[in-house]
């Protein structure tokens, strides 16, 4: 797979991940700008854009789990590429005509989702035979740096480029880094294998949809996983925007103050992903996975605390870094169990399940708490958010539930890390 330290197939995959993932943080929150920005969108306007854009298109991923299931990864990846590459382009299209309008933003929205949800879904199943079992975590490692490095690049990068260039800055260039993507995807090379379907020849069937969260709750070793990472997703995500109503509003924190409080503790995040590998190797992953999955749970509890000026900015600094460090080392553990406990023939169907459970419970996790917020104030929802996650690592796997799954073996290995 690699010669020295020039990527090989890995390296491309890589690269198409870390392109598309920039492009994705580089347009953060491109949309509900250009609703305010060019369309002077209603909050509710924006808020519906932000919440059930996405929803929506989770549900629509579902069936293409199935389907995707038993075709060649590679041929999809690179199609929902060119798929979000095209929807995102008919926004500019459609500003320059100016006939661009919010149903217009929402579909896109939709779609964009949809395809999200399934490209990282082919992306998990692709990488499962791609890489051998033992260097999983090394590969999980990689992408989980790339996600900081982009969280903490990206919105500032982004917010500065709206500002000298306009509001379709960023969606024209999240539209290039699909294309981009799909090129290195190409450039992967190599044959992926079709999984054969046990019933070949058979049509989709409507109970094919559920196999995905069959599997997963039927499993000793994802069912307690599944419940983990969902609420605690759900409950941090959920008090999010409440911090920024809290620190912009009452507290009088400027917006770059704002940026500033969540883009450096994102180094955190890759100290974490760097360390993962280390400590797995000394402590086994199943410590490292409940320690840090614990770990995890016990700062956002902190943010409700914040008060103003620079003590508050560090506070709210010192508790995110703490959170993204910990994260930065469960996430790929987290990941490679997952893919370790997952047959090769059922890698898309579970990896759909997990994300559109994840993402709708996002979503009415962060209504449910707009409501709380309204009732008692942002500080207590944040506080309550902080209280409920110190309970989640009693839904963390007491043992490690080594089904013995067979891998499929990649040709070479990964490099060394660090190379």
């Amino acid at each position: 797979m690699v010669e020295g330290r020039t990527p090989g197939r890995f390296g491309w995959l890589w690269a198409a991940y870390g392109v598309s993932t920039f492009g994705t943080r580089f347009a953060f929150d491109a949309f509900a700008l250009v609703a305010v920005l060019v369309l002077d969108a209603h909050p509710v306007e924006v808020s519906l854009l932000a919440a059930v854009g996405p929803a929506v298109g989770a549900v629509l991923a579902v069936p293409l789990g199935p389907w995707v299931e038993f075709r060649r990864k590679r041929p999809v990846m690179i199609a929902t590429d060119l798929l979000r590459c095209a929807v995102l382009l008919s926004v500019p299209v459609a500003y320059a005509l100016d006939a661009l309008t919010v149903g217009q933003l929402l579909v896109v929205s939709v779609v964009v989702a949809a395809a999200d949800i399934t490209f990282h879904a082919a992306v998990g199943a692709f990488l499962k035979e791609l890489v051998p079992k033992k260097e999983l975590l090394v590969a999980n490692g990689r992408f989980e740096a790339t996600n900081w490095t982009a969280t903490m690049l990206g919105p500032p990068l982004g917010g500065a480029a709206i500002g000298w260039l306009g509001p379709m800055t960023t969606v024209v260039a999240d539209a290039a880094s699909y294309l981009l993507s799909a090129g290195a995807l190409r450039a992967v090379g190599g044959t992926d294998r079709r999984p054969a379907r046990p019933d070949e020849g058979a049509r989709l069937r409507a109970g094919d949809l559920l196999d995905g969260w069959r599997y997963i709750l039927a499993s000793a070793a994802l069912r307690p996983l599944f419940f983990n990472t969902v609420l605690v997703n759900g409950l941090i995500m959920a008090s999010s925007p409440l911090l920024v109503v809290l620190m912009v509003g009452p507290l009088g924190f400027a917006p770059w103050q704002y940026g500033l409080a969540f883009a450096v503790p994102c180094v955190g995040g890759l100290i974490g992903s760097r360390l993962s590998r280390r400590l797995v190797a000394r402590f086994g992953s199943q410590r490292v996975l409940r320690v840090a999955g614990a770990s995890r749970a016990c700062w956002s509890l902190g943010l409700a605390f914040v008060g103003p000026g620079t003590c508050g900015l560090v506070l709210v600094m010192v508790v995110e870094f703490g959170l993204i460090a910990c994260m930065g080392v469960f996430n790929p553990v987290f990941a490679t169990r997952r893919l370790e406990r997952t047959p090769a023939d059922r890698v898309v169907r579970t990896l759909s399940a997990w994300s559109a459970t994840s993402k709708a419970a996002i979503a009415a996790l962060t209504a449910l708490w707009g409501l709380l917020a309204a009732l008692t104030g942002p500080r207590t929802a944040i506080g309550l958010a902080g209280l409920l996650l110190l309970a989640t690592p009693l839904l963390l796997p007491r043992h490690d539930h080594d089904t013995g799954q067979p891998h499929d073996p990649a040709p070479a290995p990964l490099p060394a890390e660090g190379s």
